[in-house]
């Protein structure tokens, strides 16, 4: 058999294709570690989004700047999985290195996330307008505090 056909025969098998969900997998996850890192990450569905990080704005930026690198991180070590499985000459192999990956991942990613819910937890709650209790106003609100 020539070399292209086995080329052809080899990509056309559900096993490449699951050999390219971590290398897939893994672009988007290591974008959203970039965007996160560079303080990017619009609040609009990714990113960590706990009680902690979603208070404020700062909380937000914050936690995803630590959970960045983590996530960068994750987001290679699918797509180097994924191309190690592309590389190798059996069907296990394949399994092998995409499960390593996929579970590399996840770890990842919630090793990230759990760094930046606690580095979300390190930043101040913001402070409600007007002061949000006795601004010596004279307006009662010490006295109904303390009853």
């Amino acid at each position: 058999m020539p070399p292209v056909r086995i080329v052809l025969t080899r990509i056309l098998t559900p096993v490449f294709v699951l050999a390219l969900i971590p290398v897939v997998l893994g672009l988007v996850v290591g974008w959203g570690g970039v965007l996160g890192w560079q303080e990017k990450l619009a609040d609009r569905g990714a990113g960590v989004r706990t009680e902690a990080t979603l208070r404020s704005a700062q909380a937000f930026r914050t936690a995803n700047k630590v959970a960045g690198l983590p996530t960068m991180v994750a987001g290679a070590v699918g797509i180097v999985a994924g191309l190690a499985g592309l590389f190798m000459p059996t069907t296990a192999g394949v399994v092998v290195a995409t499960l390593v990956g996929l579970i590399g991942m996840f770890a990842l990613v919630t090793a990230g996330g759990l760094l930046g819910h606690r580095a979300a937890l390190a930043v101040p709650e913001p402070v409600a307008p007007g002061g949000g209790g006795c601004s010596g106003c004279a307006c009662g609100g010490c006295s109904l505090q303390k009853a």
